[in-house]
């Protein structure tokens, strides 16, 4: 007989065919002031960047102008969703924070009519220095590599690779997650807003050698919008995401596995990612069922890949995986019901077997990504066999 078993958390709910779809959403307008700015790069160009630009931090489309001893930036038709921005001087390097350099969260606005927002800001970040943060890293984190070389797209990117603690004292092969903006995953010091904790989590989760697992972190780069997005985008340009889904799948994989204890089989790899990286992962499962069996797709920018629907319907057949998707409630409305729309069709269209988290105060950022890091990693690790999956709310 199977077992029948019921997943819920507190605010976490398992989907398979639930769907909450509303495309009519009214649009209003955003208008951005700055009253007040740090006399240091006083003339230098200032620039938003959210959830509603892909958080591009030097878009000219969202350049704040001068106008009347203040800067200000008009954003039109922006649906009823949830806002959230930083400002930037053109890069993560030179973005707002505190009058002691120290990070600032999000400016987040629920828009439910045409709205004017004024801020000030106190300092730029790359006033400070990097030399304030720490590396926070635990010993079982390496660097697998500083310049591996990405033939399908001609670039280099660093490589960081995690071993469980038994790893040298073991024979043993363990499964590998493959992990997307790798800046973000282990190290606060090289991260922009934070980081995910990976290391810290798999460090206390792991008991008496269970659920062991590699992880390796791919940096991303300076085409970071392009590079994760398997279909071209009318606003951000050429969609180079099948290219590096090949890149992991035709010769990161290859070497990870020649060179580390590793179980090759698609059970035992695993791929996961937030926004860009969580449409990137999500893809290349779907689009390498034989390679990869497992994803996490954190906050997936569906947004930006028009060819997705197209994709999971063609695609999903083939999927009979486990996918697990996160969305916080912050982030908006139009957000939450493009993940809902590409579940269902996967739900749908396929036997894989698929985890759904919504969280009501969760928001599109690193400290929400961590919280939920344990959930994903629990349910992709966890032996699904004879069992069947239902459904409760709490």
């Amino acid at each position: 007989m199977k077992k029948i078993i019921v997943i819920y958390s507190r605010i976490a709910l398992l989907y398979l065919f639930v769907i909450s779809y509303n495309p009519l959403l009214a649009q209003h307008t955003l208008k951005i002031q700055v009253t007040g700015i740090p006399s240091l790069h006083k003339e230098d160009a200032v620039y938003v960047a959210g959830n509603f630009n892909g958080w591009n931090p030097v878009n000219p489309a969202y350049e704040l102008k001068r106008k009347d001893g203040k800067l200000e930036l008009i954003i039109p038709a922006l649906k009823d969703e949830v806002c959230e921005f930083k400002f930037t001087r053109g890069g993560w390097d030179k973005v707002a924070c505190t009058a002691s350099g120290a990070d600032v969260g999000n400016n987040i606005v629920k828009l439910i009519a045409d709205t004017t927002l004024t801020y000030s800001i106190e300092a730029w970040k790359d006033d400070f220095g990097v030399v304030e943060k720490k590396h926070t890293a635990s010993v079982n984190v390496g660097l697998m590599d500083s310049a591996f070389f990405i033939p399908q797209l001609n670039r280099s990117r660093r490589i960081w690779i995690y071993l469980p603690p038994s790893y040298q004292s073991s024979k043993k092969h363990y499964p590998v997650l493959y992990m997307h903006d790798g800046q973000n995953i282990f190290d606060h010091y090289t991260s922009g807003f934070g980081e995910w904790g990976v290391d810290e989590c798999l460090d206390s989760i792991m008991e008496n050698g269970r659920n062991e697992c590699i992880v390796i972190g791919i940096d991303n780069g300076p085409k970071r919008l392009n590079e994760y997005n398997p279909f071209n985008n009318e606003r951000f340009g050429t969609g180079e995401g099948k290219a590096y889904a090949a890149f992991v799948v035709e010769t990161l994989k290859p070497f990870v596995d020649g060179h580390y204890r590793t179980l090759k089989d698609r059970t035992n790899t695993i791929i996961a990612g937030s926004s860009m990286g969580g449409l990137i992962s999500y893809y290349t499962q779907l689009a390498y069922p034989a390679v990869f069996g497992k994803a996490g797709v954190f906050s997936p920018a569906f947004w930006t890949a028009p060819g997705i629907t197209a994709a999971t319907d063609s695609l999903a057949k083939t999927a009979n995986g486990k996918f697990f998707f996160y969305m916080g409630g912050l982030e908006g409305d139009e957000y939450m019901n493009d993940m809902y729309e590409v579940m269902q069709q996967l739900g749908t269209r396929s036997s894989a077997l698929i985890y759904s988290v919504t969280d009501p105060g969760g928001s599109h950022n690193e400290d929400a990504w961590r919280k939920w890091f344990p959930e994903f990693f629990r349910f992709i690790m966890a032996d699904w066999t004879n069992y069947v999956i239902k459904t409760e709310e709490n």
